[in-house]
C-alpha cells in the first residue's frame, strides 16, 4: 500500500481557527489524500522527543511570553522549534511538508510534493524570501525576532530519506540555537544547499509582490482570526474575504452535523 505524502502543521492554541481553515483550504484545492499531523507541543513533549527549556516573563501589555533558556530570545510561537522534528517524526522516509498554520492554501497543494520529487538529490525546499519585518511586535503582542532567512523555514518540504538530516539529531532541536535551526546550518556547515520554491508557494502578506498570484497566502502580520487585525493592503482585502468565506462554511458544517 501507498504511503500517503504527510503535512505537518505548526499548532498554536490561540491559532485554532487558523489552523481549521488551513487543513480545509488544503483538502478544497487537491483530488489527493494527505495525512495531516497538527504538530502538539505537548505530546512531543510527552514523547520525550521535546524538552526544550524556557522562562516565562511577562512582555507587552502585560502578557506572558516564552524566552529560550538557552538563548533567552522570544519563542514566536509554539511551534518555533518543533517543526524541525519532522524527519525523525517521518521516520527518514519519504517526502514531508511542514507549514505554519496561520496560512490559506489556493491551489493544489501536490505541485510542491511533484517539484521535489524531480530532484531527490536536494534535502529540503524553500521559498527564499528576503524578508526583514517592520513591525518590533506580532499579533498577539509578543516580542517580533528580527533573524537571517526569516520565513524560509515557515513552509518547507524535507526530503526525509536524505542522509543530511541525520546530522540534524533530536538532540540538536532542543539545544541549539533558535538562529543555528532557521538558518540551517547542519545542511549548509556540512556543503548542502537549500532547493528553492517558486515565490507562489510562501507568499507573504504585507511584504510579497503583488504581481504574484498566491498559491499559498502567509498572514505573517496576523490575519482574519485576529481581533481588530487590518490588512496593510488592498490586494490582501481579497484573500481576506476568501479565508471569512471559507471560515463561515466551516462554522456552518460544524453547526449543521
Amino acid at each position: 500500500m501507498k504511503r500517503l505524502d504527510t503535512i505537518y502543521v505548526g499548532y498554536d492554541r490561540k491559532e485554532q481557527p487558523s489552523f481549521d481553515v488551513l487543513v480545509e483550504s488544503i483538502k478544497r484545492n487537491t483530488e489527493d489524500t494527505y495525512n495531516i499531523v497538527p504538530l502538539y507541543e505537548d505530546r512531543l513533549r510527552m514523547m520525550g522527543l521535546y524538552w526544550r527549556g524556557f522562562d516565562v516573563k511577562e512582555a507587552a501589555n502585560y502578557d506572558l511570553q516564552k524566552f529560550d533558556y538557552l538563548d533567552k530570545k522570544p519563542f514566536s510561537t509554539d511551534f518555533s522549534f518543533t517543526r524541525f522534528l519532522v524527519p525523525m517524526l517521518n521516520q527518514y522516509e519519504g517526502l514531508a511538508l511542514y507549514m505554519d498554520c496561520d496560512m490559506f492554501i489556493r491551489h493544489d497543494i501536490k505541485e510542491v510534493f511533484t517539484t521535489a520529487r524531480k530532484d531527490l538529490q536536494t534535502p529540503l525546499w524553500c521559498v527564499h524570501h528576503d524578508y526583514v519585518p517592520k513591525e518590533s511586535k506580532k499579533m498577539d503582542n509578543k516580542i517580533q525576532e528580527a533573524y537571517s532567512k526569516k520565513n524560509w523555514s515557515s513552509f518547507m518540504l524535507w526530503n526525509c530519506d536524505h542522509d543530511a538530516h541525520k546530522e540534524l539529531t533530536i538532540g540538536d532541536v532542543n539545544t541549539k540555537t533558535g538562529w543555528w535551526l532557521h538558518n540551517f546550518k547542519w545542511l549548509y556547515d556540512n556543503g548542502h544547499t537549500v532547493g528553492k520554491l517558486p515565490p507562489e508557494w510562501n507568499w507573504l502578506d504585507g511584504h510579497s509582490p503583488e504581481g504574484i498570484e498566491p498559491c499559498n497566502v502567509h498572514f505573517t502580520t496576523g490575519g482574519p482570526s485576529f481581533k481588530n487585525w487590518i490588512p496593510k493592503r488592498d490586494i490582501e482585502k481579497g484573500y481576506v474575504d476568501e479565508w471569512l468565506q471559507m471560515f463561515k462554511e466551516i462554522q456552518m458544517e460544524e453547526v449543521m452535523s
